[in-house]
């Protein structure tokens, strides 16, 4: 029985798809690649996100580019963003859990913190965890610092995110997860993992 639920927050709680793909667009553009929509971006995404780069060029990054790349995603991204919001029912169903939740994502934690309480959601997480280093990389390693610091026995958790990783990174660390096609990885990709897929946040309870 679930008694935790741990949110990712991108394309998750935070319904930020357009903010990437502008930003994607963006920062490809100088190479001349063909302009992405949600569903061309969801063709190509994975984790970590340099070799989503590297499938779109086609190529492994030379030295540096990943860096050049991911900054300049980040300055468009940033100001993209401002115009996202919460999934269409991500505060009904924060409201709705009954135990308790937190929050572990791959945004970078000083970001992630001011916009989470933005939206006056922060009150329903016993913690929030950003990152604080190196951006991008797998979510392993991040959410195995998220259960020891919440203290709560892997096996009473449901992982809730949008993306392969989410799911990984769930097995990684003995928890069960949900994946929710609403944030950038394709309906094909999230059911190839073997967890359960759902279409809003909602649905996702039903498994806690």
């Amino acid at each position: 029985m679930t008694k935790h639920i741990i949110w990712d927050w991108n394309g998750t709680l935070f319904h930020d798809v357009d903010a990437v793909v502008g930003a994607t667009n963006d920062v490809f553009k100088p190479y001349g690649l063909p302009v992405l929509d949600a569903d061309g971006f969801r063709a190509v995404y994975t984790r970590p996100i340099w070799l989503t780069y590297e499938r779109m060029l086609g190529r492994a990054l030379e030295d540096g580019e990943w860096k050049r790349l991911d900054d300049g995603f980040h300055d468009s991204y940033f100001r993209l963003v401002a115009a996202c919001n919460l999934a269409a029912d991500a505060a009904a169903t924060l409201e709705s859990w009954g135990g308790t939740q937190s929050l572990c994502s791959m945004a970078p934690h000083a970001h992630l913190v001011p916009l989470v309480e933005s939206f006056a959601i922060d009150r329903h997480f016993t913690r929030i965890d950003g990152l604080l280093g190196t951006l991008g990389g797998e979510k392993a390693a991040h959410m195995t610092e998220h259960i020891a610091a919440i203290d709560v026995d892997p096996a009473d958790v449901l992982v809730i995110g949008d993306s392969v990783d989410d799911g990984l990174a769930a097995r990684h660390v003995g928890a069960k997860a949900v994946l929710y096609t609403g944030g950038m990885t394709s309906r094909a990709d999230l059911a190839a993992t073997g967890h359960p897929v759902v279409d809003t946040l909602a649905a996702a309870l039903a498994y806690a």
